[in-house]
């Protein structure tokens, strides 16, 4: 039998939707014989049993034997990782109502909050100022205390932050990664290693038996 050689390359996590997991959805196989590389990509890895959304840590070497299995003779050579994360996420419908009421809350946050941004800046960032100018043009009278701007402004600055540090656009004006995507992938690279570090502690990995 002829000795054939494929290489493959794993990512350290990947996101699949459908239940039969494909080798295809979580490596990248590559080698002379394209009829063999394609077969070998439609080797089904695992099925999930579960309904819920949920992580499954599997060592390379089990997917090698599940690439030798079928070849016996096959050399496989890993160019990726060594472990690897394969997480599913049940399929779900989008709600575009919920997308619009989205979409209109973002741009009525974006115009008020630039507009803020302009008047304090006009009065040198003098913010108790602006509330107090605003809350006796739609009021009519001075403001003799705290005012619920001031009780907004102070619930809205922590939101703002969350929702900000936990917000994703696909609309960027270049394609370099801003330092919030720099952060959050280091983020998401020391916790796939902390998952795979547990798994394997916790002997959980998928492995060789």
């Amino acid at each position: 039998m002829t000795q054939q050689t494929v290489y493959i390359k794993a990512e350290q996590c990947s996101v699949v939707t459908n239940k039969k997991v494909f080798l295809e959805d979580v490596v990248t196989i590559y080698g002379s014989d394209k009829k063999l590389v394609k077969e070998l990509s439609n080797e089904v890895l695992m099925v999930v049993t579960e309904e819920k959304k949920k992580k499954y840590i599997f060592s390379i070497l089990k997917i090698i034997e599940l690439l030798q299995k079928q070849h016996p003779n096959l050399t496989v050579t890993n160019l990726g990782e060594t472990d690897l994360i394969v997480e599913y996420i049940p399929p779900s419908k989008k709600n575009m109502v919920l997308e619009w009421i989205k979409t209109i809350f973002v741009c009525l946050a974006v115009f008020f909050g630039g507009a803020f941004a302009i008047m304090t800046f006009n009065e040198d960032v003098s913010t108790t100022k602006v509330f107090d100018l605003f809350y006796e043009l739609v009021m009519g009278n001075p403001a003799t205390g705290g005012s619920i701007l001031e009780i907004s402004y102070s619930i809205g600055i922590p939101i703002g932050i969350i929702v900000f540090f936990n917000h994703f656009s696909k609309i960027k004006i270049n394609s370099d990664p801003t330092p919030l995507q720099v952060q959050l992938r280091l983020y998401e690279q020391d916790e796939n290693t902390a998952i795979i570090k547990n798994a394997s502690r916790e002997k959980k990995t998928i492995d060789v038996n």
